[in-house]
Formats: structure tokens, C-alpha cells, sequence
């Protein structure tokens, strides 16, 4: 059988299985190991033991559940109400006044969270409410949070990124200080549209009556503190070259902890509740990456990656109408597939592809991080949409068209990062040799 045939039954059989109501993980167990017995003669269960041991003894990914947990911990504590409180007066002088702190917050929030989701339900549960009952445009609300909740995948510490360097071996410090510079673009591009918008119709972000004083926002400062402090504490730490991703991840624990138990927002209920929340979200993504590395080490068997990355090189294809067809293809596979499958689904075949037409993989990770960003608030399987959806009671077809501005300054950046690539890769050859 060629190898065209080949590759047609396996897609069919992912097609198949995730279509159904079988979990990911196990549906990429099962077409490996149909892979495995139809297509060749190896034997599919010893090699599926050597996969999970490599996967699960890996010391990078226990920095996946440990930044689970940290995110949780702030979910559950006052931190992120107080980092509101204290954003609040510095914004009234912005157009668009509180609707920034949407973006600043999920900003913030997306650099000790690591997580899409967590970002948008606790940020919307504390702004949405605020917001809508001091007559803020409604569309401009729901559409900055839908399109700044999707930041806590770029922004350092990621939880994506982590799947994304260990799937396709590319260092994860390089990747979390890779999406530094692209990730303030996104939150300037989204601050901007804002800023934009109320300064041609004003009434967009009515001014109410609360006038700050100086002295108040000098004292609302202590309010952000924790949370810029675990920033520079996990970050600073990991681009200081003092720990590895997953000792900086202990840190962040660590400090979370701290300032929940100083500040006495967490009792044992919550600590409780954060810990069986975190255990069932890394048991879900350590499922889904096995299975998707077992099912990629079957396409490397059968020779599907180098027989594609021929295929390409007879099309001669420029980087550029690589990058067009891959970012149509994403957003196509957004609309029904969440962030992890996207990437242990499609890695095997496209990082091949990449590297023919000189791409770094590197570079690659950021590209496809902000593709999972825009599946985020793409329908009928945008996450996002679903968390707001939970937030507030509001159809899921309006909150898709509010963030339809977002899904366009989101492509916008993918254009510029492709066309100026350095934007990425400089910073992280720079800190880390």
C-alpha cells in the first residue's frame, strides 16, 4: 500500500474516533496502534510502553501541572479582584477608561495563570459585571475580554508552550521569552482598537463619577503588587538562567501560596478544590500528549513526514504561501478542535514542512500559539466563547460577532511576526545561548 492510501486511513480513522464521543487521548491511542498493526510489522504495545515512559519520566513536564496549580490558587483568592481594584483608578483617563482593564488584567492574570480559560473566567467575572452596570458599551466589553482572555496562552509561563516544546523538542525558556514581545503587540493592538473606538464615539465608555485623585492611585498600587512580584519572581528566575521551567513553576507555586495564605482569601476547601482542579486538567493534557506522541511516532515509522516534505518541495511553495495555507487550515480546524489537539494533531506533518522552506521551529511555536489563540473565539468550539457564555447571559452567536475584532488584530500580528520573524527569535537567541 503507498504511501498516499496510508496516510487517507489514518485520517480517516482520526475523522472516525474524534468525531465520536471517544476522549483525544485515547483516540489517538487507538489509531496509533491501528497504525501500527495495519501498516507495519513493529510491535505496538512494546513501543507504546517506551512512549509513555520517555513522556510521563520527563523532568520539563512536571512544570505542566505546577503552573495548572498556581493559576488556580490565584483563580481562587482575592488577588485578582484586589489587581482590578488597583487598575481601576489609573484607567479613567484613557478612552475607553475601564474597558482597558480588561486587557491589562487578563495581561497580567496571563502571566502567572498560563491558561486561556482561567484568564477569561476570572477576569470576566470580575470586570463584565462592573462594566455592563456602569452602561459600558456592551459589544466593546464582551469582545475586548473574549479576544484579551486569550493571552494567558502567549504570555508566559504557557501552558501551550509547554506542550508545544516538549512535542516538538524546542527549548521552553526560548518559547516563554518568544512570546514576550509578540504577546505585548497583541494587548497594545487590542488597547488600541479600544482607545480607537472611544475617541470617535466617546459614549462608547461613559465617564462616570468617580474622580480619582493622585494620591488615591499612588495608594491603589499595593493592590498589584502580588501579582507583579510572582511575575518577576517566575519569569525572573527562568530568564536569569537560575531555574529550569520547572523550578521557576515551583516557585511560582510557592509564591501564589504565600500571598493567598498572607492575605487569607484561600481556606482548605478552596486549597482542596485548586489541587483536584489542577490533577484533572494535567491528567487530561499528559493524556492527550502521550497519545499524541505515540500516534506521531507512527507517522515517523511509516514515512509520511519525509514522503509530505517532498511533496511540498515539488509544489515550490515560498515560506509565505506556506505560512497562508497553514493559517487557513488552522483557523479551519479552530472551528472544531481545541488548542492541544490542534497541536498533537498537526505537528508530525507540519514541522517537517516548516523546516523545508527554512522556517525555525522556534518561530513556528509562536505562529501556531496565536493560531490557538484565534481557535479560542472562533464558533461553535471557541472556549472562550463558552466561558463567557457561562459569565453572562448573552447568545454565543453575539459574543462571537462582538470578538470578531479581535480575530482580525490577532491575523494582523500573525502578519507582521511572519513578515518580520526577528521580532520573535531576537530576544530569545539574545538571553539564551
Amino acid at each position: 500500500m503507498d504511501i498516499f492510501t496510508i496516510s487517507i486511513a489514518i485520517l480517516a480513522f482520526l475523522v472516525l474516533f474524534l468525531g465520536s464521543t471517544v476522549w483525544i487521548g485515547i483516540s489517538l491511542f487507538i489509531v496509533g496502534i491501528l497504525a501500527f498493526t495495519l501498516f507495519t510489522g513493529s510491535p505496538p504495545l512494546t513501543i507504546l510502553s517506551n512512549i509513555l515512559w520517555n513522556n510521563t519520566s520527563n523532568s520539563t513536564m512536571i512544570a505542566l501541572p505546577l503552573f495548572i496549580f498556581m493559576g488556580e490558587i490565584f483563580f481562587r483568592s482575592n488577588i485578582s479582584q484586589n489587581m482590578f481594584k488597583g487598575l481601576s483608578p489609573w484607567m479613567e483617563v484613557l478612552p475607553g477608561r475601564l474597558i482597558h482593564v480588561n486587557i491589562i488584567a487578563c495581561a497580567l492574570f496571563a502571566a502567572v495563570s498560563g491558561s486561556s480559560a482561567a484568564t477569561t473566567a476570572t477576569v470576566g467575572k470580575i470586570t463584565l459585571p462592573e462594566l455592563l452596570k456602569r452602561n459600558y458599551n456592551r459589544a466593546l466589553c464582551i469582545g475586548s475580554l473574549a479576544g484579551a482572555g486569550t493571552l494567558g496562552f502567549l504570555i508566559p509561563p504557557s501552558l501551550i508552550m509547554l506542550v508545544y516544546g516538549i512535542v516538538a523538542d524546542v527549548s521552553i525558556g526560548k518559547l516563554f521569552i518568544g512570546g514576550i514581545i509578540p504577546g505585548i503587540m497583541l494587548a497594545s493592538a487590542f488597547s488600541g482598537f479600544v482607545f480607537l473606538r472611544c475617541v470617535l464615539k466617546p459614549d462608547l465608555a461613559p465617564r462616570g463619577n468617580n474622580k480619582h485623585t493622585w494620591n488615591e492611585r499612588i495608594k491603589s498600587i499595593p493592590l498589584v503588587l502580588p501579582v507583579i512580584a510572582l511575575i518577576t519572581m517566575v519569569l525572573g528566575s527562568l530568564y536569569l538562567g537560575w531555574a529550569t521551567p520547572t523550578e521557576a513553576a515551583t516557585v511560582g507555586v510557592l509564591g501564589s501560596l504565600l500571598f493567598a495564605v498572607f492575605s487569607r482569601s484561600i481556606d482548605k476547601r478552596s486549597f482542596f478544590d485548586a489541587v483536584l482542579s489542577s490533577v484533572r486538567t494535567s491528567c487530561m493534557i499528559m493524556l492527550i500528549v502521550c497519545g499524541a506522541s505515540y500516534l506521531s511516532v507512527a507517522v515517523g515509522y511509516l514515512g509520511i513526514p519525509g514522503e509530505l516534505t517532498k511533496f511540498v518541495g515539488t509544489l515550490g511553495l515560498s515560506k509565505y504561501s506556506l505560512i497562508a495555507i497553514m493559517t487557513i487550515l488552522y483557523i479551519i480546524l479552530g472551528c472544531m478542535l481545541d488548542g492541544f489537539s490542534i497541536i498533537v494533531m498537526t505537528l508530525p506533518l507540519a514541522l517537517p514542512l516548516i523546516k523545508a522552506v527554512g522556517l525555525d521551529p522556534l518561530w513556528f511555536g509562536i505562529y501556531l500559539v496565536i493560531m490557538i489563540e484565534i481557535a479560542q473565539i472562533t464558533p461553535p468550539v471557541g472556549f472562550n466563547l463558552f466561558v463567557i457564555n457561562g459569565l453572562i447571559d448573552e447568545d454565543m452567536l453575539n459574543i462571537a460577532k462582538y470578538a470578531l475584532p479581535s480575530f482580525l488584530l490577532m491575523l494582523f500580528v500573525v502578519a507582521i511576526i511572519t513578515v518580520y520573524p526577528k521580532i520573535v527569535l531576537t530576544l530569545p537567541n539574545m538571553m539564551i545561548k
